[in-house]
C-alpha cells in the first residue's frame, strides 16, 4: 500500500490535521482517516455544496442538474458528489466545464485500479487534473460493498454546506444524504420534479419535510 500511495500522489489525513476539512471534524463520526488524490485545499473550501441523486436520470433532471452546478461553480461553490453515473456525473462535468472545483467522495479506494464505475475513470482524472480532489476513508484497494455506499454519504453530506437532491426514488442513497445533512443541521435542498416522474418522488417527499427549492 505505500508503494502505491507514493506512486500514485496520495495524501492521508486524520483529524488532528490542519488540512482536515473542517466541517467534517463538527460531524458526531468523522472519518478517523482521509485519503486525498489532488488539491488537498479544496475540502476546506469555505463555499462547499453538495449534490446528489439518481443514477437513472431524466432528461429533466439532467438538464437542471448541469444548469445550477454550472452556475454555482461560476460563483465560486465547490461542489461535491459521488463519482457515480447519472446526477453524480453530471454535477463534476458540469463544475469541471464552468472551471470550478468539485471533489470525488468514493465508497471504495481511491487508487485508480479501484474506482467504479470504469467509464468514469477519465472524469477522475479530470477532477484532479483541474485543481479538485478525490476522497475516500478506504484503504487503497477496497471494492465498493453495498454497505460502503450509505457509509460514504455521510461524508458527502459532512464535507458541505448544504446539500441538493436533484432526482432520487424513494429510498436511495441521495436521501440518505439528505438525512445526513439534516442531522449535521446542514442545509437540504431539492428539486421539484414532475409528479408523475418517479425520480420526483425524492426531492418532492423531502420538500414536503421542510427542505427548501
Amino acid at each position: 500500500m505505500l508503494k502505491t500511495i507514493e506512486q500514485e500522489n496520495i495524501q492521508t489525513l486524520h483529524p488532528a490535521r490542519p488540512e482536515y476539512p473542517p466541517l467534517l471534524k463538527e460531524i458526531n463520526d468523522p472519518p478517523a482517516i482521509l485519503y486525498v488524490k489532488g488539491d488537498v485545499k479544496s475540502l476546506s473550501s469555505s463555499k462547499i455544496i453538495s449534490v446528489v441523486g439518481t443514477r437513472k436520470i431524466s432528461p429533466y433532471g439532467e438538464r437542471h442538474a448541469h444548469k445550477i452546478c454550472f452556475e454555482l461553480a461560476q460563483n465560486g461553490f465547490c461542489i461535491v458528489s459521488g463519482l457515480a453515473l447519472g446526477i453524480d456525473a453530471i454535477a463534476h462535468r458540469a463544475t469541471l466545464e464552468a472551471q470550478g472545483q468539485t471533489v470525488a467522495v468514493l465508497a471504495t479506494g481511491i487508487n485508480q485500479s479501484s474506482v467504479t464505475p470504469k467509464s468514469n475513470i477519465n472524469l477522475y482524472n479530470n477532477i484532479i487534473n483541474n485543481g479538485g480532489a478525490v476522497i475516500s476513508e478506504f484503504p487503497l484497494g477496497t471494492e465498493g460493498l453495498k454497505h460502503h455506499f450509505p457509509q460514504r454519504n455521510r461524508i458527502i453530506a459532512g464535507l458541505s454546506l448544504g446539500t441538493l437532491v436533484v432526482e432520487s426514488n424513494i429510498p436511495s442513497g441521495a436521501l440518505i444524504t439528505a438525512y445526513h445533512a439534516l442531522d449535521y443541521n446542514r442545509e437540504v435542498l431539492a428539486v421539484p420534479g414532475p409528479i408523475d416522474s418517479i425520480a420526483s418522488r425524492g426531492p418532492n417527499d423531502i420538500l414536503k419535510k421542510g427542505a427548501k427549492i
